[in-house]
């Protein structure tokens, strides 16, 4: 090699040294332009787990893209009347810069304090103070202003699907219903009737499977605990499958379903597992909207370009699915954990496989979510991870459906699948479209589908159906009063001066 080349590569390494190092330098995080943000601040927005934002940003105001390592923060919480605070933290590095910050307090504080460090350096504007009483989630005390409370949560004016649902009612009558429904539905379903009366929750069950009863109770308790609802009265179907099929020029009866179709006119509430997973977040269930964020698979050129499915066999078209993807394994790998509904023909569908935890299924860059017994219940956690999701087209829908658009929230697929191998094809060959449509799809759920906006969901509909009813709401002949839970360990004392909002 001769002189003259050994030193232009030596220069040429030199240069690139010194990219890198300004690079690195430039990447440095800044803990005062380093944003903090979200409802989890704020001590009048009382959630099962709270939660709040940190995106971290270098010395040069740019936002970071990937993770700078998931224990760059640090976040404590104190407070100044107490000499220990029950309070349990996690910081959940969400991959892509930016970090959620969830915690569920186990007493009811004032003034709490939250400081968000960065090696001991305090973020942004922390410490941050919540001043007053912060309520924990078992704390009965709710807001009596049911317009105040919506402006503490920033709730939206409208939700598109109780809009959509409610149009078919001009009016309601609760004496009417109260005597119709059972007699039409009662006998072949399972049902609750429940009246909300003085922001206290009474129940009467029909039917004999009525278990999923707990979790409406639970929601229906949780909710009068942070605010006062209007006297309400309305049936709740507890099976999966809506149940109101009459022509909406025929007398409609007024059904509340976690699912909906295009074939029924039930009231669709957010779906019981993704209600339960709020209420339970930092709970009993380890699959909620936060945990998924935290645990999105490796990055998106690391991911398996392969379709993914695992299930039970509660549809034809998930016969048809694993038997598709077993004629091509190189394009899908789908396979059943159970069989129920259909006879196992293991020449047909393979063997049963082992479950697969939920995260791990974000190893693989595109997700098929496709029905079950109704709407599969698992898209919000799908749509919240960092794969792609292909959605079989459906009759059915849950609460949030309606705002989803194709290709660009997510991939369509015909309802017989007949264009599965064709759209992952096409995901392969257009590989950042379909990581915008994957991007998308995450913010959505981070935006539309997290427990403020499940709470805010459900008030805005029993509101909204409140105002329809002409007769009274009353405590019907054989009604339970569902009883708030009791805890004595840790009891709390309400400050808010106790009035009836002005619906």
């Amino acid at each position: 090699m001769s002189v003259r080349l050994l030193l232009l590569l030596v220069f040429s390494l030199e240069v690139f040294r010194c990219e890198l190092s300004e690079e690195k330098v430039g990447s440095v995080i800044s803990a005062a332009k380093t944003l903090v943000w979200g409802p989890g601040l704020e001590a009048d927005i009382v959630l099962p787990a709270r939660f709040f934002y940190i995106q971290a940003v270098d010395n040069s105001g740019k936002n970071l893209t990937t993770s700078p390592g998931e224990k760059t923060f640090e976040v404590k919480m104190v407070s100044p009347t107490e000499q220990f605070t029950r309070i349990w933290i996690q910081v959940l590095d969400r991959r892509d810069g930016s970090f959620l910050v969830r915690y569920r307090t186990y007493a009811t504080y004032t003034d709490l304090h939250i400081h968000v460090l960065l090696k001991a350096k305090h973020v942004a504007k922390s410490p941050y103070i919540l001043q007053g009483r912060v309520y924990h989630e078992g704390c009965d005390c709710p807001q009596p202003s049911g317009s105040v409370w919506e402006k503490c949560m920033r709730c939206p004016e409208s939700f598109a699907q109780i809009s959509r649902d409610l149009s078919l009612y001009s009016s309601v009558d609760p004496d009417q219903n109260a005597q119709e429904i059972p007699k039409r539905f009662g006998q072949r379903q399972s049902l609750c009737h429940y009246t909300i009366k003085e922001n206290k929750v009474y129940v009467k069950t029909f039917g004999e499977h009525v278990g999923f009863r707990i979790f409406m109770d639970a929601i229906l308790l949780s909710l009068t605990r942070k605010v006062r609802l209007p006297d309400v009265e309305f049936f709740v179907n507890l099976g999966d499958w809506p149940l109101e099929k009459r022509k909406t020029t025929d007398k409609l009866h007024p059904i509340f379903s976690w699912c909906g179709s295009n074939n029924t006119s039930d009231i669709v509430m957010p779906t019981y597992d993704l209600t339960e997973s709020v209420l339970e977040s930092m709970g009993r269930v380890s699959l909620d909207m936060m945990s998924v964020q935290a645990n999105t698979g490796p990055p998106w050129p690391e991911k398996n370009a392969t379709a993914f499915w695992r299930g039970r066999d509660s549809r034809q078209e998930r016969l048809q699915l694993v038997k598709l993807s077993r004629a091509h394994p190189d394009f899908i790998d789908a396979a059943f954990t159970n069989f129920f509904f259909f006879k196992h023909d293991e020449s047909l569908y393979g063997p049963l496989v082992k479950h697969v935890s939920f995260f791990d299924f974000f190893k693989y860059k595109y997700q098929i979510n496709i029905d079950g017994t109704v709407a599969a219940y698992r898209l919000p956690y799908l749509l919240a991870g960092d794969s792609v999701v292909l959605k079989q087209d459906s009759s059915y829908y849950e609460h949030f459906y309606n705002e989803l658009r194709p290709w660009e929230h997510y991939i369509p697929i015909k309802a017989n699948l007949g264009d599965l191998l064709e759209k992952i094809k096409w995901s392969r060959d257009h590989d950042d479209e379909a990581r915008k449509i994957a991007l998308a799809g995450q913010q959505f759920a981070r935006s539309h589908l997290m427990g403020d906006s499940i709470f805010c969901y459900y008030y805005k509909l029993f509101k909204e159906y409140s105002r329809l009813q002409i007769t009274e709401p009353k405590v019907r002949e054989g009604m339970e009063f569902v009883e708030q839970p009791k805890d004595d360990l840790f009891p709390c004392s309400c400050d808010r001066t106790m009035a009836k909002d002005e619906l």
